[in-house]
């Protein structure tokens, strides 16, 4: 487990109750993954203007109709495999020279839009989250999790999946029995057969990834993915860019703002991550991360024992339920074993969102009394896995871009270290946080690590924190804003992952920003409720 790929699982959730289909969940729980429309036509050469069709279909494959008022539009452009440094910001020689990948693009636009300022890009984070999708999700309104109308009456709301993410030239080269596998593996691999066993597997996941792409694979980095935002930029028309960016999705922003400072309108960069932070910082950051969640949440169930059916010990509960499946998995109707596994990541799934926290509970409960049903949905949801036991192509990306990105390849005995230091730290998350440090460690193919330093010239940019963050623990959001020189901090003292718009603090000073440029003032704090 690298950075934790998310979907903006809250959004995921609210629209659950539109969804004609049984709920599967993906991203990070949620309705069943639908299929991929293919968002249309020949894609626009780049540097030429794109054209746009009606899309309705796309959003009623995801969520079972459009949302009221909303206009849908679909188009494709392409981009450099490497923008390098050659005529028309291509590379001239080298992996991917002279050609191009396909980047899908979605506009959702509101009937009733007046004094239209342009439009707002969005990016929901992973790597590896459909921003085409969250486009759609976030069309909704607030009774469902999306943007104001004070948003979507004044800008396009465009999504892009980017670069190797599901409609823009996938990358896919993970067996679903892999993924399987990988899910299901003990978190905390202790002896050396069982640690060693997890090794061969992501050598043999690393080594069909290289076998499929090659010396193309650093193309997939951030820095290019950045560039291609620009040329999203260019492509709706806008001068500058204007951006909301969450989770991962606020390090390609910040990269945008170093590549492009002068063509920065404003930019809100939603659960903040940390350029500076090297491979084993970030990961011991969320190992710390994820604990203190998992903290949050049993100090709740302990005062909401009539909500939460685990009380008043619900660390035990959890820890006796992993213990347990390490030895007697609990078998589903389907046959499929609830391991060690599958149980952790049902535990990470629902640490997204405080509204999780009850549904964890229940699944714990409901897995001692032998019915796995609960676990299997919540973790199937951090996954992206379908009823059918296939993947989509998130995790394949995920693992593309995060290796890419980083220089840094640990030793497997330096990870064997810390998954023992960790485990002493943070017992429930720190092993596995070091374990997941293979995936890049085994990785093959050459890296593009993006750039870490100021984006001098860019105007104020909104950096926000959530408190209680698990996946981009707050102490991140500082330190991005620092970064970047220009980056003004907005916090908010609540819980899961990511902040705007979930109270009308934290919406009044984005919605101010995005709108008219007011930047909030310094040290702003938002209650959590």
């Amino acid at each position: 487990m690298t950075r934790t790929p998310d979907r903006i699982r809250r959004f995921r959730l609210t629209l659950a109750g539109l969804a004609a289909a049984a709920l599967v969940a993906a991203g990070c729980t949620i309705p069943a993954i639908a299929p991929r429309t293919e968002a249309g036509g020949e894609a626009a050469a780049p540097g030429t203007a794109p054209t746009w069709r009606a899309c309705p279909e796309v959003a009623e494959e995801l969520v079972g109709r459009g949302a009221p008022n909303i206009r849908y539009e679909c188009a494709r452009i392409k981009v450099p495999r490497d923008w390098g440094t050659g005529p028309g910001g291509g590379a001239t020689a080298g992996p991917g020279a002279g050609q191009t990948f396909e980047i899908a693009l979605l506009r959702a636009r509101s009937t009733k839009q007046r004094d239209r300022i342009g439009s707002l890009v969005i990016n929901p984070g992973g790597p590896g989250g459909s921003g085409v999708d969250t486009a759609v999700y976030l069309s909704f309104g607030p009774a469902f999790g999306g943007l104001p109308a004070s948003i979507t009456d004044r800008f396009d709301i465009v999504g892009f999946d980017p670069r190797g993410v599901s409609r823009s030239s996938p990358v896919k080269c993970i067996p679903d029995a892999d993924l399987d596998a990988s899910f299901g593996y003990d978190p905390d691999p202790e002896s050396q057969e069982s640690f060693d066993g997890f090794v061969a597997l992501s050598q043999r996941i690393g080594r069909g990834c290289g076998d499929r792409y090659g010396d193309q694979l650093p193309l997939y980095g951030t820095e290019q993915a950045a560039r291609d935002m620009d040329a999203v930029r260019a492509a709706v028309g806008d001068d500058k860019l204007t951006y909301l960016g969450y989770s991962y999705g606020t390090l390609l922003g910040a990269t945008y703002a170093q590549l492009f400072p002068q063509r920065v309108r404003a930019l809100v960069l939603d659960g903040a991550v940390d350029p500076k932070q090297d491979l084993i910082a970030g990961s011991e950051g969320q190992a710390k991360g994820f604990e203190r969640a998992f903290g949050n949440f049993t100090t709740w169930c302990a005062a909401n024992a009539g909500r939460c059916p685990i009380a008043p010990d619900a660390r035990a509960a959890v820890t006796s339920a992993i213990e347990k499946a390490r030895v007697s998995p609990v078998r589903g109707d389907d046959g499929r074993e609830a391991t060690a596994g599958w149980v952790f990541y049902a535990i990470i799934s629902s640490l997204y969102t405080e509204s999780g926290w009850q549904e964890l509970a229940r699944a714990i409960d409901k897995l001692e009394g032998g019915d796995p049903a609960d676990v299997f949905r919540l973790a199937d949801a951090y996954a992206d896995r379908d009823s059918d036991g296939h993947y989509s192509n998130m995790f394949d990306a995920n693992l593309a871009v995060n290796c890419a990105d980083e220089e840094q390849k640990p030793s497997r005995e330096r990870i064997r270290q810390l998954q023992s230091q960790w485990r002493a730290k943070y017992p429930l998350f720190g092993p596995a946080l070091a374990v997941g440090l293979l995936s890049c460690a085994e990785w093959p193919g050459g890296r593009d690590p993006y750039p870490t330093g100021p984006a001098a010239g860019a105007p104020p940019i909104l950096v926000v924190g959530t408190t209680g963050d698990p996946a981009t623990p707050y102490e991140q959001t500082p330190a991005l804003a620092a970064m970047l020189g220009v980056g003004r901090v907005l916090t908010w003292e609540g819980e899961g992952h990511t902040a705007y718009p979930q109270t009308s603090c934290v919406t009044r000073a984005v919605d101010a920003y995005l709108i008219d440029l007011v930047v909030p003032r310094e040290g702003l704090r938002c209650p959590a409720r």
